[in-house]
């Protein structure tokens, strides 16, 4: 028996599930075509976790992040015959996909926002960022600026509500925004623009491929890091510590990120039922030589 639904236009199917001694726990995970650090990361995370607990895992890309894609992909899994499916559903279109699959489906969003009806497992965005606003605010900054994630990522509104929560709570001056695509071009003009403001001394990027930019536009500009401007990112990238300077951060454990978001859809095919839970692990804070006291 099957059942049918449909997002943003496009059927997809599920078979009709319940438990069953000897299950192989197949799993499937949707993955999309990107040159980004975290969602990539993110991808092996699982790879290795599956792996490692003895699951076999088929990956299929979807073509883009729309609500289209990702139920295209999930139906490709579903005839491939996964017990039950990861997504790594970073956009709400993505997410508004994943909440609209019939609830018989063992399914996980993995570094995701929050989506009624979507188990996730990510990390504590707000609560990063703020840390590493904070940090800068402590170091004697009059306010920290931001380079923002695009529109549409749950993970960039929430850094940027974290950004936001320090500043309120040190009761300073808001300071300026410029989004970005989480790209380092991106990051290189957006710092470029904040450049036209002398008094910016500080910089919290939403990930550290952004601040990868930033610091290349304020070598150009002739702001040395950190003693004109300091700039703080969020991700620790491999290239984080060999950058010039090294780049204070926020890390994010990947790899247990990945081991949870396994053992979560196991145990909802163990159980038969999609298990509603939101788990939020906490960053770590890497202090590094790109921030320091405002010269």
């Amino acid at each position: 028996m099957t059942g049918v639904a449909r997002v943003a236009g496009v059927p997809h199917r599920t078979a009709s599930r319940s438990p069953a001694p000897g299950r192989s726990h197949a799993l499937g995970l949707v993955a999309f075509d990107t040159s980004l650090t975290g969602p990539t990361s993110t991808v092996y995370a699982i790879m290795r976790a599956a792996r490692a607990a003895g699951h076999p895992l088929t990956v299929v890309s979807a073509r883009s992040l729309d609500a289209g894609s990702v139920a295209g992909a999930v139906d490709t899994l579903c005839d491939r015959v996964v017990d039950g499916i990861l997504a790594v559903a970073p956009t709400d279109p993505a997410l508004a996909a994943l909440a609209s699959i019939p609830a018989d489906l063992p399914l996980l969003a993995v570094g995701a926002g929050e989506a009624e009806g979507v188990p996730v497992v990510g990390f504590d965005n707000v609560s990063g960022a703020a840390t590493a606003t904070r940090h800068l605010l402590d170091l004697g900054h009059p306010t920290v600026h931001h380079i923002a994630g695009p529109a549409g990522w749950p993970e960039a509104r929430e850094r940027a509500a974290g950004w936001r929560a320090a500043l309120a709570e040190a009761g300073v001056p808001v300071g300026l925004v410029v989004p970005g695509d989480w790209g380092v071009r991106s990051g290189f003009e957006a710092a470029r623009q904040l450049m036209a403001d002398r008094a910016v001394t500080a910089i919290f990027c939403a990930n550290d491929q952004m601040a990868l930019g930033a610091l290349r536009a304020l070598h150009l500009a002739g702001r040395i890091v950190p003693d004109d401007v300091s700039v703080v990112g969020f991700d620790d990238i491999p290239e984080a510590p060999f950058l010039q300077p090294p780049l204070t951060t926020v890390r994010q454990d990947l790899a247990a990120l990945g081991r949870a978001g396994v053992e979560l859809v196991v145990r909802q095919i163990d159980a038969g039922v999609r298990i509603l839970r939101h788990v939020r692990f906490s960053p770590s804070f890497v202090e590094r030589d790109s921030a320091a006291h405002p010269m």
